[in-house]
């Protein structure tokens, strides 16, 4: 992965006490050159990448922005911008009752042609190590694969986008944990657009379309599958889905592409926005639960292996699973 560290400082915060967080604080940036270093940024970047992300801007009076912007005119060095940040947190989050040690990850780094600012709060796990001698013993490292407090700001957008109101990315928090939310305040930022709405909304207009043009259920699910695809590698590399790249890709209906018919039936989707994907397994897979149940499965399957009868609320499955069918007939008998 080509991925360049420009600077990089890392910072501790240790819980000592019911509402107790000391700093641990580094006096130098960590070698940016360094191969476990770039090892781990390439991971934090890949996991970071992969996750979905709710997007925002900072607020004009937001104190993280402006000592940023200080130290990117050089009135400041990076080192001292991450400590006094580090502090910042640290007032933040003792407000909250969830408030553990963890380590500060500042990261200034380049990838392809766009920089980026990474700030994430990371949690240490033990784990068993076997050294030389073949003796177990307990050693700590980074949980970098379930990292959820996590920010990046696209520096590139930032600088030359005055109107942009997605160049900050993060992680919104556990459902019953406002996570998300003491991060946004020690950044001083917003969210800048329900990401999920715009999902569905896309979702709805593609079904309209394919029903205006009359498409059969084979015709309609190719469709959808089209859209998918699009979307899904989109996602993959960390890229938004643009409504008019996505139009030109998809087949023609009636002398008008996706983009004009939303258009005109006054669809509230943006022109670039970020994919959502669980929204947008809704094109290729039925999926729901409750009641103890816990069902999901392919639309090609839909009146061709599973049939619904919305009268009697009965969905019928012809041919089940293997492992499914073996565990049937052992319970059974």
């Amino acid at each position: 992965m080509n991925l360049d560290i420009n600077q990089i400082a890392l910072h501790q915060l240790v819980k000592s006490g019911d509402s107790v967080l000391d700093m641990v604080l580094r006096d130098s940036l960590l070698p940016s050159n360094n191969r476990v270093v770039q090892e781990m940024m390439v991971e934090l970047h890949r996991v970071y990448s992969a996750k979905n992300k709710a997007y925002g801007q900072f607020n004009e009076d937001s104190e993280f922005a402006n000592a940023f912007k200080r130290c990117r005119k050089g009135n400041d060095d990076f080192l001292s911008f991450t400590r006094r940040a580090t502090a910042g947190l640290r007032d933040e989050l003792i407000k909250y009752p969830f408030a553990e040690s963890g380590v500060l990850l500042f990261c200034q780094y380049r990838h392809l042609a766009t920089e980026y600012l990474l700030i994430a709060f990371l949690n240490s796990c033990n784990s068993m190590r076997v050294d030389e001698q073949l003796d177990l013993s307990i050693t700590h490292h980074l949980d970098i694969n379930h990292v959820d407090i996590v920010a990046r700001v696209d520096v590139t957008e930032w600088e030359t986008n005055n109107e942009s109101k997605r160049y900050l990315t993060f992680l919104k928090g556990r459902v019953g944990r406002k996570v998300s939310d003491f991060f946004m305040d020690f950044l001083a930022a917003s969210e800048g657009g329900d990401t999920k709405k715009q999902n569905r909304d896309l979702l709805q207009a593609v079904d309209d379309y394919c029903a205006e043009a009359n498409l059969d259920k084979e015709q309609k699910q190719a469709y959808r599958q089209q859209v998918y695809s699009y979307c899904n590698e989109q996602q993959q590399a960390d890229e938004c889905i643009e409504l008019k790249q996505l139009s030109e890709a998809l087949p023609v209906f009636n002398e008008k592409n996706l983009q004009q018919f939303s258009t005109e039936q006054g669809y509230d989707i943006a022109d670039s926005f970020p994919a959502d994907r669980p929204t947008l397994r809704q094109l290729t897979k039925f999926s729901g639960s409750g009641g103890g149940l816990n069902i999901n499965f392919d639309a090609l399957l839909l009146e061709k292996r599973i049939f619904w009868d919305a009268a009697t609320d009965t969905l019928t499955i012809k041919g089940t699973p293997p492992n499914l069918r073996d565990q049937l007939k052992r319970c059974l008998g």
